[in-house]
């Protein structure tokens, strides 16, 4: 397989770890005015944002090894759309509180938000599936 290195470096102050370093990124967009190096840099973070919802939706929100309880497909559906309308709120808070601050909503920790949010719920899970 033909792939194209990419190399680049962060200019970031929130991360100093990232001072001095040298990243490659490997890619199959092989004509550079398909994706400027720039471009795909700044893209790659991104892509890793979206696994970052996905760990919290599956590992941290759900529960690892916790399977969908409803017996229906149609049930199956609403528990999902009802995880993923959790994990929105939950963002959604983390976004206020963090640009009320003036800082970056990437800076927030999920599992930290969540255990706020779990401890401010009265009765939580009072209430039959």
């Amino acid at each position: 397989m033909v792939v194209r290195v990419v190399e680049y470096a962060l200019d970031d102050p929130g991360r100093p770890q990232a001072e001095d370093c040298t990243y490659r990124l490997v890619t199959t967009v092989l004509v550079p005015g398909d994706g400027p190096t720039d471009e795909l840099a700044a893209l790659y973070p991104e892509r890793w944002e979206f696994e970052t919802v996905l760990d919290a939706l599956k590992t941290h929100r759900r529960g690892p090894r916790v399977v969908l309880r409803s017996r229906s497909p149609e049930g199956a559906r609403q528990e999902a759309y009802g995880y993923l309308c959790t994990l929105y709120a939950i963002r959604a808070l983390m976004c206020t509180a963090a640009t009320g601050r003036g800082v970056d909503p990437d800076r927030v920790s999920f599992t930290a938000a969540l255990r706020i949010v779990r401890q401010s719920v009265a009765q939580q899970g009072a209430f039959p599936p």
